[in-house]
């Protein structure tokens, strides 16, 4: 399988995010990343839309429903939001959806910092493979894979995508 060079889907994303915040009103977005992947497609999409601003950085590591199945990341690193939450329109950006449960987790911590106004998801690639009911409102790329294989972003920069085959059981 081809994988999409995301720093060829970035202006396109771009492109859709002004539109559809745009379209629906929303001004002063704030930008909030999903720690890791999503941080560095997050910043990828400030440096296309010409935007300096701080960025929120989320590590949903102890909102996962699976966390007492997976443990902690050895890597957990704590979130930053450097606005509030509470009445604010918010871009929440990762790289993969692929089940669903890492957003519902985002979404899980957004609403312990306060009430948004309003969520709008941005992710890099869509997978078609969602347990739950979410769906990103911008999508650089949507994939469908096999059910043994994964992709992960490497980054920062340049932004690529690797696939992995997972090991037979």
């Amino acid at each position: 399988m081809m994988l999409p060079n995301p720093e060829q889907l970035l202006p396109e994303m771009a492109t859709t995010l002004t539109r559809h915040l745009s379209a629906h009103a929303l001004k002063d977005a704030r930008f909030i990343g999903i720690r890791t992947g999503g941080v560095w497609v997050a910043q990828a999409l400030l440096a296309e839309l010409e935007r300096d601003e701080p960025l929120g950085m989320l590590d949903v590591s102890f909102y996962r429903d699976d966390f007492t199945q997976k443990g902690l990341h050895p890597q957990v690193q704590p979130s930053a939001l450097p606005f509030e939450v509470e009445g604010q329109h918010l871009v929440l950006i990762d790289d993969v959806l692929m089940s669903g449960r890492t957003i519902r987790a985002a979404m899980n911590e957004l609403f312990d910092y306060g009430r948004p106004a309003s969520v709008t998801l941005v992710c890099l690639l869509d997978l078609d493979s969602r347990e739950l009911p979410i769906r990103p409102d911008v999508v650089g790329a949507t994939l469908s894979l096999k059910p043994d294989e994964r992709v992960k972003l490497l980054g920062p920069t340049p932004l690529t995508l690797e696939l992995n085959t997972l090991a037979s059981q």
